[in-house]
């Protein structure tokens, strides 16, 4: 299947039922049928075929969970040209680099940023086309009704495989510049037929998208499945514990996918209500590890909520799922492989680890990325095991019954005195403290034993803790050299946009100068 077809057989069957419900800032509502998001997909489609560039060519979409975003995500997918998704959350220098690195020639922006569009005029000589998402005007800039207005909205008449190159999302954030995941339709399709399966979802569903959709997370893990199945969606824009609550009550919103951070917001805001939440049945989430009790404190409070976890990545896509009904016998595992992909947890020579043995969580089959965009050497690596194996760079072990249970980053991993010490285990045990909400921890250097562990800490409103009271809990958990030697209380985490705590930030002012061990 294409990616362009999902859209096609779903407005075939609900021509007349919302397919993107927008929720914007003061009241803003918009609603798009499905016959009406598949006529201005093929409107898209055809106006950026009229600009007669060759297959393959890039088209980047900056913008915030718009209606539009939908439109040139199946618009895009219908031409052979490759969408790719860029953070909102870029520094203008960060933007530029990102779009020459990705060879862009068209891109499509949201007006809200277009104060940067003279900084990325001057750096990207290579953009000729530029449209710009609302009512106001730029220099150099065509507006996106305009561009698609006068368009037929009739389907494209153009030859695509499912293997084809379709869309890219530059990872990223915690270490180093971002790489550009390169994925095919048959790539996206395989994930959200995996989603759809794993979260039970329906065409009655109405589905809550309140994180970005320039990430995997909400584009490929929420949106792409709900328009696949027939669902309807609900942007949240922007998310808000009390935006979510309200989308809740007047949209009947059933099934959303959240990161830990927002549903941590949630359950803790001072303002939570179940009742408003009643339609509320199906919780996806991933991104970052989910405290045990924020799901515990879930399960409690709200019922009648079925809470599925998932994992995966950007290369690869949703590789295990753990559904409701294992909780909370398996709570701590992030689950245990679809139907429809490979997973295995392997040693360094490509053979399956033994049930409690360590090794690297990898993937295989349609669902992984072509590559990392014009990074041979980082491609070479991801996929340096053969057999079409795709290194996940997590460190894990597996049950008896097949769910892999997440040991660490291996890049996170810090050697002390010549031990290896993973920063989760010592986070699941300042996490068995009832007054903590999120915790880091990291190396720091130390001149005996090369690094040591430091522990940085968020506590829950109105908790309080000291110092004392996490290494009593430290040393009743863990042996002494998994100790942290540096305790921190933060009063937030540098976050990415899916609530990935960026350790790389928090390390920098404790390394500078310094060669890691």
């Amino acid at each position: 299947m294409l990616t362009g077809d999902m859209l096609r057989r779903s407005a075939a069957r609900f021509p007349d039922k919302p397919a993107i419900i927008f929720r914007g800032p003061e009241g803003a509502r918009r609603v798009l049928a499905y016959r009406e998001l598949d006529a201005l997909a093929n409107q898209l489609a055809h106006a950026l075929l009229a600009l007669g560039l060759p297959k393959g060519t890039k088209v980047s979409m900056l913008s915030r969970n718009l209606p539009e975003y939908g439109v040139v995500f199946f618009g895009t997918a219908r031409t052979g040209l490759v969408l790719n998704n860029v953070s909102i959350l870029y520094a203008a220098d960060e933007l530029a680099w990102v779009l020459n690195k990705s060879d862009t020639e068209v891109l499509i922006i949201d007006a809200q940023f277009a104060d940067k569009l003279a900084h990325v005029r001057q750096q990207c000589p290579r953009i000729q086309t530029v449209v710009l998402i609302g009512s106001q005007e730029a220099p150099e800039t065509v507006r996106f009704n305009d561009f698609i207005a006068r368009h037929p909205t009739t389907p494209p008449d153009v030859s695509l495989s499912e293997f084809d190159a379709f869309c890219m999302t530059y990872t990223g954030g915690t270490t180093g510049r971002p790489k550009g995941v390169l994925m095919h339709h048959r790539a996206r399709d395989v994930t959200a037929h995996t989603v759809v399966v794993e979260e039970r979802l329906t065409p009655e569903d109405v589905v809550g998208i309140v994180t970005p959709l320039f990430h995997v997370a909400a584009l490929n893990i929420m949106f792409q499945p709900a328009v696949l199945i027939g669902a309807t969606s609900v942007f949240v824009a922007p998310w808000s514990p009390d935006g979510f609550m309200d989308a809740c009550e007047a949209e009947g919103i059933t099934a959303a996918f959240m990161v830990p951070t927002q549903a941590n917001t949630l359950v803790t805001h001072p303002r939570f209500a179940p009742a408003r939440l009643g339609s509320w049945a199906k919780l996806s989430f991933a991104g970052a590890p989910m405290p045990d009790w924020v799901q515990l404190e879930l399960i409690a409070k709200l019922p009648q909520l079925k809470l599925t976890q998932i994992y995966g990545q950007s290369e690869m896509g949703v590789i295990a799922a753990l559904p409701a009904h294992l909780l909370p016998a398996k709570l701590g595992s992030v689950g245990r492989q679809p139907y429809n992909v490979d997973m295995a947890v392997l040693r360094p020579d490509g053979t399956p680890v033994a049930v409690g043995e360590i090794g690297e969580v990898a993937t295989r089959g349609d669902n992984v990325m072509i590559g990392y965009y014009d990074e041979p050497e980082q491609t070479e690596a991801f996929f340096k095991l053969g057999h079409g194996w795709g290194l996940s760079g997590d460190v894990a072990t597996m049950d008896a019954d097949g769910c892999i249970i997440l040991v660490d980053r291996a890049k996170d991993m810090l050697i002390s005195g010549g031990e290896n010490v993973y920063p989760k285990e010592i986070e699941d045990a300042i996490y068995g403290l009832p007054q903590v909400a999120e915790v880091a921890v990291f190396g720091v250097p130390d001149p005996k034993f090369g690094e040591v562990p430091a522990a940085y800490i968020l506590l829950k409103p109105g908790a309080e803790l000291t110092e004392a009271q996490v290494l009593a809990q430290c040393e009743a958990k863990l042996a002494r050299l998994k100790r942290p030697r540096l305790i921190k209380f933060v009063e937030s985490f540098p976050k990415t946009a899916i609530g990935k705590i960026q350790k790389n930030l928090l390390k920098e002012p404790y390394w500078e100068g310094r060669k890691r061990i």
